[in-house]
Formats: structure tokens, C-alpha cells, sequence
């Protein structure tokens, strides 16, 4: 548990969420951000203060984040110390990859969690020194689950 540093919930309005976390329980957040993976644009954006983070993304039909047929949670975020170990292991957990960014860049992977009915994230450590850069400026290093093999 200690690696765990977000929740996501999808939104088809990302300044509606925002406000409704602001008005119901006092969210502060960052500034959303678009950006762009593969075909996909979208927006994302973080609270600010934490870990834990509310992460809020905002994507297109057909996208790892459409909220085409309702705003839902969508994952748990943690750190790994390797992204492409993580998935592995929990491929063989009985977790299938349900979307990896690593094709594009970027490394991080999304696997369904059906217990939970939510995805569970893993997402390399090297990304997160530019993580804190501009979501928690100033804040700690975060811990990563270990994927070291161990035998």
C-alpha cells in the first residue's frame, strides 16, 4: 500500500468535477494540463497538496479515458520500480493489461482489476521526478513497489 499515490475518476467535464470536489469536500487543484498520447487528446489535472492525489482525466471516445457513457472511477495509481516487471506480475496475478502507454512513450500500464471493477495502475519511477516537478512542487520522493525479483 505504501506505493499507492492516486485515484482517477474519468469526467466528460473536467471543471465540473473540479468545482464539485471543490464545493463538496474542499479540493484544491493545480491547473489542468491537455496533452497528447497516440491519436488522443485530452486534459488531465491533479489536486494539490497531496499524496494521496485526485487525478481527473478528461479523453475523447475510444480513448483509455472515455467517459462516453458516464463520469466513473477509473484506477488506483502506484509507483514501481519497473513498469514493464509490474505488468508482468500482475498479468500472471490475473490482472490483463487492459491499455500500456509504454508503445508510446511513456511508461506506464493500466490492468483490470476485476474485484474492484476499476483498473489498477502502475507507473514507472522514472517519471517521477518530473511528476513532482509539476504536480507537487517541492514534495518528497514517493515509494515504489520493488519489482525485484528476489530469488
Amino acid at each position: 500500500m505504501t506505493a499507492f499515490y492516486h485515484v482517477c475518476f474519468v469526467v466528460a467535464d473536467i471543471e465540473r468535477a473540479m468545482q464539485d470536489f471543490r464545493r463538496s469536500a474542499g479540493v484544491e487543484w493545480s491547473a489542468p494540463v491537455t496533452d497528447r498520447l497516440g491519436e488522443w487528446d485530452y486534459r488531465i489535472v491533479f489536486s494539490a497538496g497531496g499524496p494521496p492525489f485526485i487525478e481527473l482525466i478528461e479523453g475523447p471516445a475510444g480513448s483509455p479515458w472515455d467517459a462516453s457513457g458516464g463520469a466513473r472511477f477509473d484506477h488506483i495509481g502506484f509507483w514501481s520500480s519497473d513498469v514493464r516487471q509490474g505488468s508482468r506480475r500482475l498479468v500472471e496475478q490475473g490482472m490483463p493489461t487492459d491499455f500500456s502507454g509504454c508503445p508510446y512513450g511513456r511508461p506506464f500500464a493500466y490492468h483490470r482489476m476485476d474485484s474492484i471493477g476499476a483498473r489498477i495502475e502502475v507507473v514507472d519511477v522514472s517519471r517521477q521526478s518530473g511528476f513532482r516537478s509539476r504536480w507537487h512542487p517541492g514534495g518528497s520522493p514517493m515509494p515504489a513497489i520493488d519489482e525485484s525479483c528476489g530469488d
